[in-house]
């Protein structure tokens, strides 16, 4: 192990983390992915220079994966990562979503998930980050209102025409997984699963298990909480930063949840590592448990948090700790999002 300065912040360099296989006869790509949301949107200010460095500094340690969407910024993000895409095409598995519809006014509109909307998204996507194919294109959200068939039958029609390589889905049931892969195999199901956001496991997990499906976990941190960075999340975090405006960040939820973090912190200190690394150690396992392919896409912005996080590949946490950590989710106070409306959980039977 060596260490390299990156900007102001100095970073220890591992090995390269494993590869796995992303879905039944999938690519390999690095076990953990970044999620480059936060770039554009969401987390208050970014040094764009500094967000490079982390693009670059990923894929030294191995990650392949590079998470993006058309919501992100409306289409700034997409744009951000461009010149990236162009100098590593062959080296990275790009992956973008369609489905969550906002307004020049940044305001949420809706979902779409009807063919034309499908064919249109992907091609703003393609021009926005300078490809000519996709290589995992998801379904953002899922809009009841419109058949799975007609929505996953036009993202097949992607793949026949060669704009997109693989498919995949976000925040859909168990049922709709098997449902949608009956019209064309998926490749990935990416849904919120951590410590603190278990409704993935009620019936998507299993399916995915039988089918195949590599499971794709966002905000695997909690969107930052399970890293223990709060005492008072409202107080500390900017104007800008969507998550003021989260249930679990809020009031006395905030409180509450971050009380729930004392044996992550306990596990952490006895191992010489952070809460999130514990956290991301925990996804890692519990996928295992499940049979299944996982491959988290935690995000950052710092060369420093992409070094933690990748290094929490490989902790292996004992049944004992795995234990302490098993009631923390059925504790967790408040929502997941203000309106739970367009997550699975709001589907399931």
């Amino acid at each position: 192990m060596t260490e390299n300065t990156v900007g102001t912040e100095k970073i220890e360099q591992t090995e390269k983390i494993e590869k796995v296989e992303l879905g039944k006869g999938g690519p390999l790509v690095g076990v953990q992915g970044l999620g480059c949301m936060g770039m554009s949107e969401f987390y208050g200010d970014t040094d764009e220079a500094v967000a490079r460095r982390t693009l670059d500094a990923a894929l030294a340690t191995g990650v392949t994966l590079f998470d993006t969407a058309d919501a992100y910024g409306r289409g700034a993000n997409e744009e951000f990562l461009a010149p990236f895409v162009a100098a590593h095409r062959e080296e990275i598995t790009l992956a973008t979503k369609f489905g969550i519809v906002r307004g020049g006014d940044e305001a949420y509109r809706g979902i779409g998930n009807d063919r034309e909307y499908v064919r249109r998204a992907v091609e703003g996507s393609l021009r926005r980050l300078g490809t000519d194919v996709i290589d995992l294109y998801y379904m953002h959200r899922r809009d009841p209102a419109v058949p799975l068939a007609e929505s996953v039958g036009a993202m097949a029609e992607l793949v026949r025409e060669g704009k997109v390589r693989r498919l995949g889905l976000s925040e859909v049931t168990g049922a709709e997984l098997r449902e949608a892969y009956a019209v064309h195999p998926i490749a990935a199901l990416q849904s919120e699963w951590s410590l603190f956001s278990r409704d993935v496991e009620r019936s998507a997990v299993g399916a995915a298990a039988e089918l195949g499906v590599a499971l794709v976990p966002y905000s695997p941190l909690g969107r930052g909480f399970l890293t223990g960075a709060f005492t008072d999340a409202t107080a500390e975090l900017t104007p800008g930063d969507y998550r003021r405006h989260q249930p679990r960040f809020t009031g006395e939820n905030a409180k509450a949840n971050g009380a729930l973090l004392e044996p992550v912190r306990e596990i952490a200190a006895a191992r010489s590592a952070t809460p999130g690394q514990i956290a991301l150690a925990w996804v890692h396992q519990r996928a295992l448990v499940h049979g299944l392919t996982v491959v988290p896409i935690p995000g950052t912005r710092k060369p420093a948090r992409l070094a933690e996080n990748t290094a929490a590949t490989r902790i292996v946490l004992t049944e004992a700790e795995l234990a302490l950590l098993e009631p923390i989710a059925g504790r967790v106070a408040g929502d997941r999002y203000p309106d739970m409306s367009s997550t699975s959980a709001a589907r399931e039977e």
